[in-house]
């Protein structure tokens, strides 16, 4: 895949999702709304502590019988905004399917890096795997997926070694990566990067497509179809970057028709979207 001649520019008007979908607003204030429908409804555990940072702390949702799995949700928003509380909504469609769902928070730039971030998330994980058990989660079949930065983070938990959490097996039975970020070296040259501070060796260590995915575990990569030519070609480069983990039977990332960068996401709320299934499948 070929790589742009990146300018100050042409990285604005391919990574600045709210410049780019006049319409966003609308998206930003249904998230909230359909959340706090999933948490009247389901009444999840709310902010278990998974470590000491002032937002680590995660949401646990799960069904009435035993959890065939868990889905660790990990929410966007340029690692520098929005909050779990936003994306409560994708819960139902899984705890209606069996499964235990784990909605993450994490600290936010420019208060921690990124790499502290990725570190935190980390730390969610091996709370779910020891702790997850005795809340309802089923510890066993792990399935991690994130929207835009969250989905950077799902992939660089791929790349993480089961021995850091102390294991002998990798956790993560499979992933989704929806509308991620995966090379951040265009990142050193955008507008957000005030907040980011990147470096080009600290966008290289950062970026799963130059780490090595440390299991075989399945990754569905999505991205909406309307997103910018950037955001398609960041899915493209995961997908080319980890031919392992490519999903049995996919021949390449999930085009979702007709969805932008903000309105992909809410095919989570869906029971029988292609999103849904996809992400039900790795279960």
């Amino acid at each position: 895949m070929t790589t742009p001649l990146y300018t100050p520019e042409l990285v604005e008007r391919g990574y600045n999702n709210r410049a780019a979908v006049p319409d966003h607003p609308q998206w930003l204030a249904r998230y909230p709304a359909l959340s706090a429908a999933a948490r009247d409804a389901l009444r999840p555990m709310q902010d278990l502590r998974y470590g000491d940072g002032p937002q680590e702390t995660l949401d646990l949702f799960v069904p009435a019988g035993p959890a065939r799995g868990t889905l660790v949700f990990i929410h966007g928003g340029y690692w520098r905004a929005l909050d779990k509380a936003d994306f409560l909504f994708v819960a139902t469609p899984f705890v209606a399917a069996g499964c235990a769902v784990a909605a993450i928070n994490y600290d936010l730039c420019p208060a921690v890096s990124i790499a502290t971030i990725v570190e935190e998330c980390r730390r969610a994980l091996g709370w779910i795997v020891r702790e997850g058990p005795r809340h309802g989660a089923n510890a066993g079949r792990i399935v991690v997926a994130g929207h835009s930065a969250g989905g950077h983070l799902a992939a660089m938990l791929l790349a993480t070694p089961a021995r850091a959490w102390g294991l002998d097996r990798h956790p993560v039975a499979g992933a989704a990566s929806i509308s991620g970020v995966h090379d951040l070296r265009p990142l050193t040259l955008f507008s957000f990067n005030a907040d980011f501070r990147l470096d080009d060796a600290e966008a290289a260590r950062m970026s799963p497509i130059l780490v090595q995915p440390a299991t075989d575990a399945p990754i569905v990569v999505a991205v909406g179809a309307d997103e910018t030519s950037e955001f398609l070609r960041q899915a493209g480069l995961l997908w080319e970057a980890w031919p392992a983990n490519r999903p049995r039977g996919a021949c390449g990332p999930m085009l979702v028709p007709d969805r932008n960068h903000f309105s992909v996401i809410a095919d989570y709320a869906d029971a029988q979207s292609a999103l849904t299934r996809a992400t039900l499948a790795l279960f």
